[in-house]
């Protein structure tokens, strides 16, 4: 692990280049659980097991137009399609987008699929009813400030943003999902990025520390109404690990946070300055 700064060129490389290669053993692993062989996809928001179908965060979707932001093999996209969305999948990796492909060539919901960065959305202004992101890009971006001003560009008047990420507080804890994952031993406010590096000390992994109130003021300054944050609890029913994500750790405190933000339909002035109530 290297602590230094990462700008959006080297974070988008090792994205790009870490999910390229690591997209085989990642769907080996979490496939099943992701749905992404499932004939119609399935729109899981965390670890722990949240989803959509039973959570409805994005509301009615039949008839609307949705941009999923990291979609992977784009199992959310597909069942956002088979729920009568009209979708498209963008994702910074090829690796992850052929195995999207892949599903799909074996039936059920097609969905367009884009190749390109969170951070310089390839759509035109009010483009989209509903933006969304399951643990996709958002933490592997070095200026999620300008994901959320994006997301609100592409976004009609009214339209809602849900994105998920590991939650602020788990920055704190060892990436393990036994005892040792219990105890902090990094600072919540340490906003080093983590990094890998490759023998010639170029970053192959980066993931990028945002505490909850950076979310909430990015959120905000891009011009968006946060509606709810959500932290699902650990649920009885599921004893799988998945990284540092463990029944055990779920007793404790929560893995997931889930924004769920709108874009009003009238441009709301912002208030200045210190006004006397009298």
């Amino acid at each position: 692990m290297i602590i230094r700064k990462a700008g959006s060129p080297e974070s988008d490389r090792a994205s790009r280049l870490w999910w390229d290669s690591d997209a085989d053993n990642y769907h080996d692993e979490h496939g099943e659980f992701l749905g992404t062989d499932s004939p119609n996809g399935e729109f899981i928001w965390c670890p722990e097991g949240l989803h959509e179908g039973d959570a409805r965060l994005l509301g009615e979707v039949a008839g609307t137009q949705i941009l999923e932001i990291g979609c992977g093999s784009a199992p959310c996209a597909r069942w956002l399609r088979h729920e009568g969305a009209d979708v498209i999948g963008l994702d910074i990796s090829a690796g992850m987008l052929r195995h999207a492909r892949t599903a799909m060539s074996h039936g059920g919901p097609l969905v367009p699929l884009v190749q390109a960065s969170a951070e310089r959305l390839p759509f035109r202004d009010s483009t989209f009813d509903k933006v969304c992101s399951s643990f996709g890009a958002i933490p592997f971006v070095a200026d999620s400030a300008r994901v959320m001003r994006e997301a609100e560009r592409v976004l009609r008047p009214g339209g809602q943003f849900v994105f998920s990420v590991n939650h602020p507080m788990r920055w704190m804890f060892p990436d393990d999902p036994g005892p040792r994952g219990l105890t902090v031993t990094m600072p919540y406010f340490d906003r080093s990025p983590y990094i890998e590096t490759d023998d010639a000390g170029v970053p192959t992994y980066v993931e990028h520390h945002r505490t909850i109130g950076d979310r909430i003021r990015e959120i905000v300054a891009a011009g968006l109404v946060v509606e709810d944050v959500v932290e699902p609890e650990w649920p009885e029913w599921l004893d799988q690990e998945w990284g540092q994500w463990s029944p055990l750790r779920g007793q404790y405190f929560p893995g997931t946070a889930i924004f769920c933000c709108r874009k009003p339909r009238v441009l709301v002035p912002r208030v200045t300055g210190h006004t006397d109530r009298t």
